[in-house]
């Protein structure tokens, strides 16, 4: 892995990749789903723990199970999203780590230390959060990633009785870069966010 990405590659994932509030009518199939959680998912996490969960909200029934939870502000567009996915935690995740880490007892590293379960759960799954959305993009998938839900609403009505909390949502389909497409805020200064040390 020698060989940078061409222009065009950087654009697709970063420069040009745009936060989406607008979509075409234009289908994400349930094949891309996978493919693009297949891509995520050999993203790193400590202790290979993958505490990420996913739900793919993309039918009718589920749409209406979700939009009460949302801010008003990111009904419609959510709504008309072809598929919104809803990036969660499971809190349990070391449950699966004689699976996921089965040359160690990395289980007995979380087990009793919620300390420890709270910050390596938030942090790798928020982590692989962020694998998803440059998976999608790398797909040719566009995203809108949104805070402005109610996390324990979308938790009673996605995730009840189990240990799994949502983080955050990501629209995903086809942008419609025509409308609603907000001209693109400053980002820091290299010397404003970084040092060399």
């Amino acid at each position: 892995m020698t060989a940078p990405l061409n222009d065009a590659a950087l654009d697709q994932l970063f420069l040009t990749a745009r936060t989406y509030n607008a979509w075409l009518e234009k289908e994400v199939t349930d094949e891309q789903l996978h493919r693009l959680y297949e891509l995520a998912k050999f993203g790193p996490t400590a202790a290979n723990s993958s505490p990420m969960r996913v739900v793919f909200v993309k039918s009718a029934q589920a749409k209406e199970k979700l939009k009460p939870a949302l801010s008003e502000n990111n009904v419609a567009k959510t709504m008309a999203a072809p598929v919104t996915a809803i990036v969660a935690t499971d809190f349990e995740f070391y449950e699966k780590l004689p699976k996921l880490f089965p040359h160690a007892d990395a289980r007995a590293w979380f087990v009793g230390n919620e300390p420890n379960i709270q910050a390596t759960g938030f942090r790798n799954g928020s982590l692989q959060g962020a694998y998803l959305m440059m998976a999608a993009r790398a797909l040719g998938l566009d995203c809108g990633p949104m805070s402005g839900f109610d996390n324990a609403a979308v938790d009673a009505a996605f995730f009840a009785g189990t240990a799994i909390k949502s983080n955050f949502i990501v629209n995903i389909g086809y942008g419609d870069a025509n409308t609603n497409l907000f001209g693109r805020l400053p980002r820091l200064d290299f010397d404003e966010a970084a040092t060399i040390a």
